[in-house]
This record gives C-alpha cells, sequence and structure tokens, in this order.
C-alpha cells in the first residue's frame, strides 16, 4: 500500500513537471515568435534589404500612433522600429540569425534567454539581465532627429537660438534614470525659445558620429553650429546653467546713470536701435538673453537693474514702474524711446513681436547687402510695392544738416510703402556710381527706386537738385513721391545695381583668432573630459613629431665627431658641371621619367588632324614641330634628343607637320591670332614654307590657343649654308671640326669671288643651320610646363589641306 502511494505521488509529480514544462516551451515559442524581427515585419529570412525596407514603411504608415487609433499601436510601432534596426544593420542581422542575439554589445554565442543563466551571473541589476525594451514616450518622437534634418533646420537655426540635444538609445538604463530631469529641463526651457532634439544611437548612427557622441546617455548643446557636451551631474539647474553659458558673453550690457548716454547715442555708430530692458532681479534673465541672441545683428541690449542704487537718475528720467519688468526701445531720438511695453509675466512671443517690429531705425545706413534685402525687398506682387528713398551722402560735418533734414522728412512721411535710408558714397562707390551714372556728387542726392529681381535689377529716378535740406527740397520730394504712388510709371530709368560692401565685417585677423580661440577651446575640452576618440589623430600626429625630434638630437648627440664633418666634392670640368647642371635642372622640373627609350613622333594629316589637334582631349598639348622633305630627318633626331626629357608626361603629344605638303596651313593659322601682332608679319598666302622650318607649336586644342617657338641661332658659325655641314649628326661635327673650318673660309672667298648678288649673299649671312634651329627648345620647353608662355588665342582652327593633291 505503501508503495502503490508513492508510485501514484511520483505519478503526479512527473504529471505536474510535464504540464510546467509545456507551458514554459509555450511561453518560450510565443517569446521567440513575439521578437522574431522576422516575424514582425512579416518577410522570410531570406529576404533583401530592399523588401525589408518596403515591408517597414508600410508597417510604419500603418502602425504609426497618430494614424492608428488601436490602444497597442504605439507598442507595435516600437516593435516594427526595433525590428528595422535589427535586419537594416547586417552585422546585427547576421548576430540574430546565428545566436538570436538582438543587441551587438552582447557576446556572441550567448542565448536569447539570458533567464537561463548561472544562478553567481544571474542576480545583478542590469539592462542585459532584463532584456527589455525601454518603452519611450511617443511624446518624445516629435524631438527625433535624423542626419539630414540636423544638417538643413538645426545647424542654420542654431544661429538664432541655442538647441539642447539628448542622445540616448533603446537598451540605455542609465537613460531611464535621467527621464523624469529630462522632461522637467524641457517643460522649462522649451517656452522660452530654446530648441530641444533627440538623437537614437540605434536609429541614425551617422548623425552620432557627426556629432562625436559615442556613448548614451549625452546631452550636447549646440550653438552658432558649434558643438558642445555637457559633463556635470545631470540636475535641472546645471542643464540651465550649461545653455546660459552657451550664449556669448556680451550679448547684454549692463546700464547705469553713468553710461546710459554713451549707449543710447551709440545708435550712429552701431547703425542699430537700443532696448533697455528694466527689472527688479539683478541678474540678466535667460529669456531676455535669448532674445539678445536672437537679434543681435539687428538691436543693441541693455539691462537695468532697477534694485540698485546706480540706476535713480534713469529711472526717474523714463518713469518707470518698478513693480513690473519694463521694455523701452529707442532709435535716432534718445530722449523718447519710440516704443515701450511693461507686464509681470513677459513671454517670449510678446519680447520677439516688440523688437521684430522695431529692429531698424527710422533711417537706417545701408551698411550690408542683407540689409539693403530687407529693407528694399523685390517686388512680388503689384499690390506689395516697395519704393526705397536713398539719400547718397557723406560723413563729414558739411553732411549733417542735410542727414538731419532728411530724418526729419522721413519721420513725418513715413508709410507702409516707402523706406527711407541712406548710403555713404565714400564706402559704397559702386552702388553710387551705378545710380548717378558715374558723375560725381559735391552735394547730397535723393534717388527713389524700386527693386525688380534678385540679380540687382532696379527702376530708379533721381530727384533733381539734389538735397540741401531746405523747405523747397522738401516739399519737391514731397511732390515726387506723391506722383510716383498715383503713377509706378514714373520710375523712368533702370540699372543693375552692384553687391553692397560689408562694412561691419571683422577684419581677418580678427576672424582668424575668433577661429584660433574656438578652436583651442575645443581641444581644451576634449583633453579636460577625456574624449580620446576624437582627440587621437591629433595626439598620434603630436607625439610622432616629438619622437622624429628627439630622434634626430638623440642621433646627433651619440654621432662621432668625424661623421658630421661634410666632405668637399671634387672639382669637375666646367664643360661637365654645365652639363650636369642641365640635366639636373629639367629633371627637377617635372617628376616623371620617360616611360621608353625612345620618343613617339606621329604626322599630323588629315587623318590625325580631328584626333591629334580639334578634339583633342581636355588638359592634354600637342607640340607640333613644322618640317620640309629636305630636313625631316635631321630636325627629327634633333627634336627628339631635345624632347626627350618630357616625354614622361601623360598631357604631352609630340607630332609634326610637313610643310611642303600643307604650305599654307601655317599662314592660315596664324593669321588667326586675335591680338593681330602675328598676322602683320605673315599675311602673304604665298610665303615659302622654309619660313616656317623648324617652327614648333605647342596646341590646345580643347581651349584653342597655341604656343609658339621660332628658331635662335645659337651657333658659333651661322654663314655656313653647306647642306652636307647642315645635315651631319654631332658626331660628325665634332670629328671634322677642322675641316669644316677650312671649308667655311674657302666657301666664303668663292661667293666673294663669284659675284653673286647681294640679296643671294643677304641670304647666306643670315640663314640658319638646320642643325641649330631646335638649340633652345629644351629651354622654351620647360617655360611650356610651367606656364609662362604667351598663349595665342584662336577662334577656330583651320582646316588642314593637302596642296600635293591640288598641285
Amino acid at each position: 500500500m505503501r508503495v502503490w502511494r508513492t508510485s501514484r505521488q511520483s505519478g503526479k509529480c512527473a504529471a505536474f513537471l510535464a504540464i510546467f514544462m509545456l507551458i514554459l516551451s509555450a511561453e518560450l515559442v510565443k517569446t521567440a515568435s513575439e521578437y522574431d524581427p522576422y516575424y514582425t515585419l512579416g518577410v522570410s529570412r531570406s529576404a533583401s534589404q530592399a523588401e525589408i525596407k518596403r515591408a517597414y514603411k508600410r508597417l510604419a504608415r500603418e502602425w504609426h500612433p497618430d494614424k492608428n487609433k488601436d490602444p497597442n499601436a504605439e507598442d507595435m510601432f516600437i516593435r516594427i522600429s526595433k525590428s528595422y534596426e535589427i535586419l537594416s544593420n547586417e552585422e546585427r542581422r547576421s548576430n540574430f540569425d546565428r545566436f538570436g542575439q538582438k543587441d551587438e554589445n552582447q557576446h556572441f554565442g550567448q542565448s536569447q534567454h539570458h533567464g537561463f543563466r548561472s544562478f553567481h551571473s544571474s542576480f545583478y541589476f542590469d539592462e542585459s539581465f532584463f532584456h527589455f525594451p525601454r518603452n519611450r514616450d511617443f511624446s518624445d518622437s516629435k524631438y527625433m532627429l535624423r542626419l539630414a534634418q540636423f544638417n538643413n533646420e538645426v545647424l542654420p537655426d542654431s544661429h538664432k537660438r541655442p538647441y539642447l540635444i539628448k542622445v540616448t538609445s533603446e537598451w540605455c538604463f542609465a537613460c531611464i534614470h535621467i527621464e523624469p530631469v529630462w522632461k522637467e529641463t524641457v517643460q522649462e526651457l522649451e517656452p522660452l525659445g530654446i530648441g530641444i532634439g533627440i538623437v537614437d544611437l540605434g536609429f541614425d548612427r551617422a548623425l552620432a558620429k557627426q556629432l562625436g557622441a559615442y556613448r548614451a546617455p549625452s546631452i550636447i548643446g549646440v550653438v552658432n553650429g558649434r558643438v558642445t557636451f555637457f559633463h556635470q551631474a545631470v540636475v535641472r539647474e546645471f542643464l540651465r546653467q550649461f545653455v546660459e553659458d552657451l550664449l556669448p558673453q556680451k550679448l547684454v550690457m549692463k546700464i547705469t546713470d553713468d553710461n546710459y548716454m554713451a549707449f543710447l547715442e551709440n545708435w550712429h555708430v552701431e547703425n542699430k536701435p537700443r532696448v533697455l530692458l528694466f527689472d527688479q532681479v539683478p541678474i540678466v534673465p535667460l529669456l531676455y538673453k535669448l532674445t539678445a541672441f536672437a537679434f543681435r545683428d539687428y538691436v543693441r541690449f541693455g539691462f537695468v537693474d532697477q534694485g540698485g542704487t546706480s540706476s535713480t537718475r534713469l529711472l526717474l528720467q523714463f518713469n518707470i514702474n518698478t513693480y513690473a519688468p519694463t521694455m523701452l526701445l529707442f532709435k535716432e531720438d534718445t530722449v523718447k524711446p519710440v516704443d515701450i511695453i511693461q507686464a509681470r509675466g513677459m513671454k517670449r512671443q510678446m519680447m520677439n513681436e516688440f523688437v521684430s517690429n522695431n529692429k531698424f531705425l527710422q533711417v537706417p545706413r545701408l551698411v550690408s547687402q542683407q540689409l539693403f534685402d530687407e529693407l528694399c525687398p523685390v517686388k512680388q506682387f503689384h499690390r506689395r510695392r516697395k519704393y526705397c528713398v536713398l539719400l547718397i551722402t557723406g560723413d563729414d560735418p558739411a553732411y549733417l544738416a542735410a542727414n538731419k533734414a532728411f530724418l526729419d522728412f522721413a519721420s513725418a512721411n513715413s508709410k507702409d510703402v516707402l523706406r527711407f535710408a541712406y548710403v555713404y558714397q565714400r564706402q559704397q562707390q559702386p552702388l553710387c556710381q551705378a545710380l548717378l551714372q558715374n558723375q560725381g556728387a559735391h552735394s547730397a542726392q535723393v534717388v527713389i527706386l524700386e527693386r525688380r529681381s534678385q540679380t540687382g535689377k532696379v527702376l530708379y529716378r533721381s530727384v533733381s537738385g539734389g538735397w540741401n535740406g531746405s523747405e523747397e527740397d522738401k516739399y519737391h520730394l514731397h511732390e515726387q513721391l506723391e506722383l510716383l504712388q498715383k503713377d509706378p510709371t514714373y520710375l523712368t530709368s533702370d540699372a543693375t545695381l552692384p553687391e553692397l560692401n560689408n562694412e561691419m565685417a571683422p577684419i581677418f585677423i580678427i576672424r582668424w583668432m575668433n577661429a584660433a580661440y574656438d578652436y583651442m577651446l575645443q581641444i581644451y575640452d576634449d583633453l579636460l573630459y577625456s574624449n580620446w576618440r576624437e582627440m587621437m589623430p591629433i595626439l598620434s600626429l603630436i607625439f610622432s613629431a616629438l619622437f622624429i625630434v628627439f630622434g634626430t638630437v638623440i642621433i646627433q648627440a651619440f654621432s662621432e665627431p668625424g661623421e658630421s664633418k661634410p666632405q668637399k666634392p671634387k672639382p669637375k670640368p666646367k664643360e661637365q658641371t654645365r652639363t650636369e647642371d642641365d640635366a639636373s635642372s629639367r629633371a627637377s622640373t617635372f617628376s616623371r621619367p620617360p616611360k621608353k627609350d625612345f620618343v613617339e613622333v606621329t604626322e599630323l594629316t588629315g587623318i590625325t588632324y580631328t584626333s591629334n589637334l580639334v578634339k583633342l582631349r581636355p588638359g592634354h598639348i600637342n607640340v607640333l614641330l613644322v618640317l620640309t622633305n629636305a630636313s625631316k630627318s635631321a630636325l627629327l633626331r634633333k627634336f627628339a634628343k631635345e624632347v626627350f626629357s618630357f616625354s614622361g608626361s601623360e598631357t604631352l603629344h609630340f607630332s609634326f607637320l610637313n610643310a611642303d605638303k600643307h604650305r599654307h596651313w601655317m599662314p592660315s593659322l596664324l593669321r588667326l591670332d586675335r591680338d593681330g601682332a602675328q598676322s602683320q608679319s605673315h599675311s602673304d598666302d604665298e610665303e615659302e614654307s622654309s619660313n616656317y622650318m623648324g617652327y614648333v607649336l605647342a596646341l590646345n586644342g580643347h581651349k584653342k590657343y597655341f604656343c609658339l617657338f621660332r628658331p635662335v641661332f645659337t651657333g658659333d658659325d651661322g654663314s655656313d649654308s653647306s647642306s652636307d655641314t647642315s645635315f651631319s649628326s654631332d658626331s660628325r661635327r665634332k670629328s671634322r671640326s677642322k675641316s669644316r673650318s677650312s671649308s667655311h673660309s674657302r666657301s666664303r672667298s668663292r661667293s666673294r669671288e663669284d659675284g653673286s648678288s647681294s640679296r643671294r649673299g643677304s641670304s647666306r649671312a643670315t640663314s640658319i643651320e638646320v642643325h641649330h634651329k631646335l638649340d633652345r627648345l629644351g629651354l622654351w620647353m620647360e617655360r611650356l610646363m610651367e606656364g609662362t608662355l604667351p598663349r595665342i588665342r584662336v577662334p577656330a582652327w583651320p582646316t588642314l589641306f593637302d596642296d600635293t593633291a591640288e598641285g
């Protein structure tokens, strides 16, 4: 009986164990199917990246919480995004296919189900043990940034407002700890105008790499396109101070009774209105700093502490209410503000509207093209015409009365369709010359203009009689403005204005110093907070330079004294020295040695004319030698010798032209010279081809220009016209120098005894030996490669005719 009861109990235990294993297997199968990215996206394991991407886009549109009202839509959308994150990355996909991994930080071969690890390795608190996805609040999705959005929107907008960006990840447990502080900070700073962004390391690694963020969580500030990391404890006060420190230091000036007049009267120098904020707090509010940063190019800002004793006279003068913050805006009049607002809880929108409606002076000075574009925009519609009344004046004291009268006239005749401005003729000479038609103005002039296109085209009309500021001038200008509003065709002249000079741009040395300061600050920040991944290339370069320097010093210190003494070179003969110097100079000019031991020279004929000249590839040059049938052998030999050291260049081609076959080509080419210098000296169509024998041309077929080499005699004797001597080689000239000298004297005596004609004698006296025609071709080729030769432009290449066929 006891045995039967024991067996029955063991049977029950086995049944319970079987049921437990069955339930556990079902849960494991359910979990595996739930977290299978292929199952989630509905694709096979052999699906391509294009199929995975199409499935992801289809499911993302279907389950997006903004479009799908299902309660589980948000969870499903997160699961779809995570599945696509795994399958779109080849490394993660491979790890999942082989080991069931969903996280690239998980070790290879580790099982997907972490609940079955050993006892000692299971009981610690980290995200890898629980392996649960962080359910991101869907409100954060509106802050998610991608690479294109960051470059196209955030970076340009960072010049108007700072950005605070959080770098996070799906499997970051530390990110969950800072989430409450981050949400509180966003709720506080976003209404002030600070941009908020979130970067997910898993979704956009390219953006994280551009930012230099390689770990999560990280917090980054972006101002003026510059990225700065937050390195303190994640506390709301520290984050607020971090954003405030990102802003430039001199945005707002502290104003007291001693400096307020200098601040207000400086509008003439900076060409900007002035804004004063009166408040009871001793420090400048962050909202006011952000407003000053957004409008720093248009308005100058000052802050007055009402609670201090240094602003008593200022409060009495402007009758400031001390119970609420007050903002005053001044333009040309430093006594009376043009606008004022006062409210206990000033909002960002209120301050932005207040400043944006008054960001220009009543009569601003045109100091840049950007200011001109905003004051006088291009006409877009007929009902939105904007006329610019421009005073061309000077900065001398003699123009002060006229300028003051123009300001008074603009204040009395302010209208939406009229914009008044002035310009100094000395600072903007191109603009004034275009409007005054190069006529110097001894007095101030008024021009009424309307811009018609972004390229600078305007319609304008000058007010006759100039501008002296008299009552008659004011009446005359008012009358013309009335006629213009009735008849837009009143502007009869047109012109194209040049771009204005930027008078407020800092000089080069200031910009260079600012850039150097930012770079040094970035290096200091990286070194202080150990951003070694970014600093590794710079550190490697520094240590390599130090190693080379100290290594050289150590080698010189331990070397023997006799090794450092230079040895005196042996004297060389003058001829050998000259030859070696010439060769070395040519070798140093061209780094590529010749690829072959000979020079390929092709003949320029009607067949090769198009490919070797007319349609020659851009950047390539054809070096052409002009010869005749009689001088072909000697000139080709000399030509190959002179250009051999240049044959290694891939952009040079060598050809020759037979002047006996194509005698009209050279005169036709020289007549096409645009400057006319060559056409005057070679105007005869019937000029003999022997005059061009030995000429060398560097032809650029693509850009249609050539460089010309004329043969120059450099030999010892130029009167010898013997054909035997002319066509002899260099070796024969050396071996028969004595016989050739006697032959020279006999030839000269024989020519005098025969009494040849003066014309023939003159021709022989000035003739050049064939083997001397190309003596200086090597120097000419060096100048050609240096680009220092004069270039002769031609409109088109002449046609190459075969004159022998015509005969």
